[in-house]
């Protein structure tokens, strides 16, 4: 298997190269299970950020992120979920398609979730920003709540991603044309 060798939070990892398309690879970037990718990469996008009041971020794999810099910040995270569930009050939701998702999905936010963070300063997270596409649903769902998007915040931003000033990021990953 070919990988590409990166350097993050001041940890070496080898990240595995996945095919997007005939014409498309990407570094396949997974948090699940680093503990210590989590912790570092979590306490350097800490100090990056603004002051904040709520971490939002989408469904899965940003919940390891999300959690562990809610817990060095003592700040409280949401997530917005893939699905809608029994026990959410009068859901929002917004669709979304990333690079990495083959079909269209939806986010969901509990609306007692979203009045919670109305008129307060939130931070977005995610693992890794390329498209944009997430973090503009996460932005329509947070804008539902008249809640103030004080940052933008991912570990990696990958291909033009790294280009935007809107974003804090960590390092730039790569795409890998074919």
């Amino acid at each position: 298997m070919k990988t590409y060798e990166m350097k993050i939070a001041g940890l070496t990892r080898r990240l595995p190269i996945c095919e997007v398309n005939a014409h498309l690879d990407i570094a396949g970037f997974v948090i699940f299970g680093d503990v210590e990718m989590t912790v570092a990469a979590s306490a350097e996008l800490l100090k990056k950020c603004p002051d904040f009041d709520y971490i939002v971020t989408a469904e899965a794999k940003g919940i390891p992120l999300a959690y562990e810099m809610a817990r060095q910040s003592g700040k409280p995270y949401l997530i917005c979920r893939k699905g809608a569930k029994l026990y959410m009050v009068d859901p929002v939701s917004v669709h979304v398609r990333s690079i990495t998702t083959d079909r269209m999905q939806t986010l969901y936010l509990d609306s007692l979730e979203g009045e919670r963070m109305r008129g307060k300063r939130v931070l977005i997270i995610d693992d890794v920003i390329s498209t944009g596409e997430s973090l503009t649903a996460i932005e329509t769902l947070v804008g539902r709540f008249d809640a103030n998007i004080v940052g933008k915040a991912a570990i990696l931003a990958e291909g033009d991603a790294a280009k935007r000033d809107d974003i804090i990021f960590l390092e730039e990953l790569p795409l890998f044309f074919k």
